[in-house]
């Protein structure tokens, strides 16, 4: 009798561990999308400065590309679309080293935006690219302004409340010396500063400034005919772009903006050339 009860004891107990043992395993292969994940607010900070209807202008630009197409007419031995990848390799390390020093600087102590705002206005020699850069941030600042700050400026932590101090008081200068010697209104510092009061971090804050580069880029190249909506989205998908952003920002993450520069002059010369075509499609 007592021989019995043990066999039914160890039988029960065999069975609960291997329910047990089950149960363990549908937790390790649970579906980790079924568990609901809260997002923090720099997430969707992100999302909105990365969408396409983000009212910068920067779709009305080429960047150089336009200037380049009509320069490499006769080039007939390279396919348009390898004449454009050729270009967008440039264009991504030229960005890269001379705007994105500014960027990180202006992130990392946004009590110096106005003094980068200046040096980065004194360093960039092409009229074309100067003029560009100028409309894109003071859009970027009015997208902030009229848009983002009033949702953006709850925090207290101490980084946020300096970014939006000092993107307001280059604001106000920027009003009060419209029309003299003062603040210029770049994009690149003015991106990192506002990434910053919009509590997105450093190294996201680089690579979507890049990425929306890219993307500019890549439509511009479709309305140029280059290539059609499909290859555009495979380049913008391509792990050839991912690697290349990454790698830029990893070389320019300690670049100081003292030590920035055009790593591409030819671009330069493509930019500055622009107004010069018989017609033109884009602004620059």
């Amino acid at each position: 009798m007592a021989d019995k009860i043990q066999e039914d004891l160890e039988r029960e107990i065999a069975d609960l561990e291997r329910q047990l043992r089950d149960a363990k395993d549908l937790l390790k292969h649970a579906n980790p999308s079924d568990t609901y994940e809260e997002y923090s607010p720099s997430t969707h900070a992100l999302l909105l400065l990365s969408d396409s209807a983000l009212p910068l202008g920067s779709f009305a630009y080429s960047s150089g590309l336009e200037s380049y197409i009509a320069h490499h007419k006769l080039l007939t031995s390279v396919s348009p679309v390898a004449s454009f990848h050729r270009f967008f390799g440039l264009s991504i390390s030229s960005l890269a080293s001379t705007s994105l020093p500014y960027l990180l600087n202006a992130y990392r102590h946004p009590k110096h935006l106005e003094t980068l705002d200046n040096d980065l206005d004194a360093s960039t020699p092409c009229v074309v690219a100067r003029r560009a850069s100028i409309a894109q941030g003071r859009a970027l600042l009015g997208v902030w302004e009229r848009a983002f700050r009033e949702s953006f400026t709850g925090s207290a932590d101490d980084p946020t409340i300096k970014a939006v101090s000092a993107i307001q008081a280059f604001s106000e200068a920027l009003k009060f010396n419209a029309d003299e010697l003062g603040p210029n209104g770049h994009l690149a510092p003015l991106w990192g500063v506002i990434c910053l009061g919009m509590r997105i971090e450093l190294s996201q804050a680089a690579y979507i400034f890049v990425l929306n580069h890219a993307k500019a880029l890549v439509s511009a190249a479709v309305r140029a005919s280059i290539m059609g909506p499909y290859q555009a989205q495979r380049v913008l998908a391509s792990v050839s772009l991912q690697e290349l952003i990454r790698e830029r920002i990893k070389l320019e993450w300690e670049t100081l903006p003292e030590q920035a520069g055009q790593v591409a002059p030819v671009l330069d010369l493509w930019l500055g050339r622009h107004e010069l075509l018989y017609s033109r499609i884009f602004n620059s």
